[in-house]
């Protein structure tokens, strides 16, 4: 019985005493790296759906229109970290793309009133039914572009390249 009482701590005691790393074992690189977060890189996004349209008639570029539920939409969080956080998209926006989000919280305190009006507005001219989804739009508001749902993070730049290369 005293064998059966013991050998929890001794594979715990053991588990604790093999598994810890010395920290000066490591390269500087990987303690620092661990320690601090890199920053996020973050495209320009409109403040309204008419500024969009406004600079992409200016720019001669399509509108990207991000449909998301910010506070609640799982996909959507993923997606905003791996595909619109990435640099890989932020050098195609910048370059290529108006972008807007058109976002429906469950909080309504997250957005203003008339963000959140223009937001319904589109949900029902695009017909959205599903988070996320990606409505390309021309300067006159014109869908050219759609899908919907999460995907592959590498599946989304070859459409987004024929949109623009479409435009």
């Amino acid at each position: 019985m005293k064998k059966i009482f013991l050998l929890p701590f001794v594979i715990l005691f053991t588990t604790i005493f093999f598994a810890q790393e010395d920290i000066d074992d490591l390269p500087l690189e990987d303690v620092v790296e661990s320690k601090i977060e890199q920053p996020l890189p973050t495209a320009n996004w409109e403040s309204s759906y008419k500024e969009a349209l406004n600079k992409s008639k200016k720019e001669k570029k399509p509108v990207l229109i991000y449909f998301t539920g910010s506070d609640w939409c799982g996909p959507c969080k993923v997606l905003d970290k791996k595909l619109f956080h990435s640099e890989k998209f932020k050098n195609i926006a910048d370059k290529e793309l108006i972008l807007y989000e058109a976002d429906n919280p469950r909080n309504k305190d997250l957005v203003e009133a008339k963000r959140l009006k223009e937001t319904y507005d589109l949900i029902r001219k695009y017909h959205v039914k599903s988070y996320p989804t990606l409505v390309f739009v021309n300067h006159r508001g014109r869908m050219i572009g759609y899908k919907k749902g999460l995907i592959l993070t590498e599946y989304y730049y070859p459409f987004i390249n024929s949109v623009i290369e479409n435009y």
